[in-house]
């Protein structure tokens, strides 16, 4: 019999190197247990899986926004517009935002190609929503349009690495996309460790160190990744800590790529989201002083439209002659999809005081992020109260990244079972509960310290029913491994 043609021996390398542990080995494993659990429901000790590992808040129950929703449906079918009953169905916001929309796109469909930057009336708006936003100008032609930011993101690591020899700065611990793509890309990742006694606090002088240290081994270093608010950190930068890092990328010639998904999440009053954009400007940095790219997404926020696969990147700083290769790459894959196009403009433009349907999306948006903030504290309470378990305050984003020091008898049983400790405990954890987290060695960590990411996303009233389960696990866990 001949040989398979491809063993993982002769696969591309940097396929294996790269890792995602956010659909990792405990997912597969809960994913097991649910296809069991739906054979024989009694044959684990809990009656379902709660996928507290990924930001995916329908999953869990979150309902989409109604307008957003209602504009999507009549481009889709255009043909409603054209029906006596659908003033009835769709609200007269949804009709007018949909006629605008259809006349924007190429031949009124939504089954049809568009510009590989995006439909340019839809960039128009956006464009619009970033300079309502910071106060500062925004060029439609400085955005392109992908199918969720992780595209966008893929494509600056294609344009940036050229080698191993090419290094981008990443925090640590960090979503797991910029691991995997500067993998996949060839290049070398460059820790810089947030600061978790100062709620995960991003220090310049840690960025410096870690810049030199690249650079005596010899490493190139092209740009530097900040997410803000953090993820799995869930910390909110200040303005000022913003400003020095805006100063430390200009100084040192470093693309800024700024992962801002999570900018309509932020839970505290303290607190505020800033772009690196509007800080940029309002620093009196132009295009001329510093390389900026800013990430989107439709996925998170209060819209939570992960399965729609709508996002942009907007780029500034860049010449003629790179734009044009960063079009190259976009055009490969002709374009993002049109649902998720739509959908990033309607996030960025949403209805405003005096549309007819702004008092209930208002409703709609501020019961998400309230219910979020609400589920955010409870989780964070509860975890803080667990033994040998501390948690940050959780002011953004969708996760808590507690820390956890387990019995030196558990880091034993998980070195026999050659397993990490902190993935021990997520596999414990998932076949006690069928409370799946992730743990905190997909997302890297200070040597020395154990982690997982939850979210907070299962609707708020099963939270306290997840804190029991939690609260029952972890003292049992301890009890049986107590030293």
């Amino acid at each position: 019999m001949a040989s398979t043609p491809l063993t993982v021996d002769t696969i591309n390398p940097k396929v294996l190197e790269c890792e995602y542990a956010v659909r990792g080995e405990i997912v597969i494993l809960a994913q097991k247990l649910q296809e069991d659990l739906k054979n024989n429901p009694k044959s684990h000790p809990f009656n379902e899986i709660l996928y507290c590992n990924i930001g995916n808040p329908q999953s869990l129950g979150q309902q989409p926004i109604t307008f957003f929703r209602e504009v999507l449906a009549l481009c889709d079918h255009p043909a409603l517009l054209d029906r006596a009953e659908t003033r009835g169905l769709f609200s007269a916001d949804s009709i007018k935002r949909a006629s605008e929309i259809l006349t924007q796109i190429p031949g009124r469909a939504t089954g049809a190609y568009s510009h590989s930057q995006g439909i340019k009336g839809l960039r128009d708006t956006i464009a619009g929503g970033i300079q309502a936003r910071d106060g500062f100008p925004a060029d439609p032609n400085d955005i392109f349009l992908t199918d969720g930011a992780s595209p966008a993101v893929h494509m600056m690591m294609q344009l940036l690495i050229r080698s191993e020899k090419d290094g981008i700065l990443c925090p640590i611990p960090q979503y797991p996309l910029y691991s995997a793509s500067i993998a996949l890309h060839g290049g070398t990742l460059v820790p810089y460790y947030l600061d978790e006694a100062t709620g995960w606090g991003l220090e310049v002088s840690e960025l410096k160190k870690q810049l030199e240290t690249a650079k005596s081994k010899g490493v190139c270093v092209r740009a530097l990744v900040v997410i803000n608010p953090g993820n799995p950190t869930g910390q909110v930068l200040a303005e000022n800590n913003q400003r020095q890092i805006v100063d430390f990328c200009k100084k040192e010639g470093l693309v800024l790529l700024a992962d801002e998904v999570y900018q309509e999440n932020v839970y505290v009053p303290d607190k505020k989201f800033h772009s690196f954009k509007k800080v940029a400007r309002s620093m009196g940095y132009g295009e001329k002083d510093i390389a900026l790219v800013s990430f989107q997404s439709v996925s998170k926020g209060y819209y939570g439209e992960c399965g729609k696969r709508g996002g942009y990147m907007e780029i500034t700083g860049f010449s003629p002659e790179i734009r044009e290769q960063i079009y190259k790459l976009a055009s490969v894959n002709l374009c993002s999809n049109i649902s998720g196009q739509i959908l990033a403009s309607l996030v960025m433009s949403p209805p405003k005081v005096g549309d007819e349907c702004y008092e209930s999306y208002s409703a709609e948006k501020n019961a998400i992020l309230s219910s979020m903030a609400r589920r955010a504290q409870q989780l964070e309470h509860a975890l803080n109260s667990l033994e040998g378990v501390s948690c940050n305050r959780a002011e953004g984003a969708m996760y808590l990244f507690p820390s956890i020091k387990l019995p030196n008898k558990a880091i034993e049983a998980a070195n026999a079972a050659k397993t990490a400790p902190d993935t021990f405990y997520a596999r414990r954890l998932l076949n006690a509960t069928g409370i799946v987290v992730v743990p905190g060695s997909g997302f890297g960590q200070a040597p020395g310290t154990l982690h997982f990411r939850c979210t907070i996303l299962p609707q708020e009233d099963r939270i306290p029913a997840i804190i029991t389960r939690l609260t029952t696990f972890h003292e049992a866990f301890v009890k049986e491994f107590r030293d």
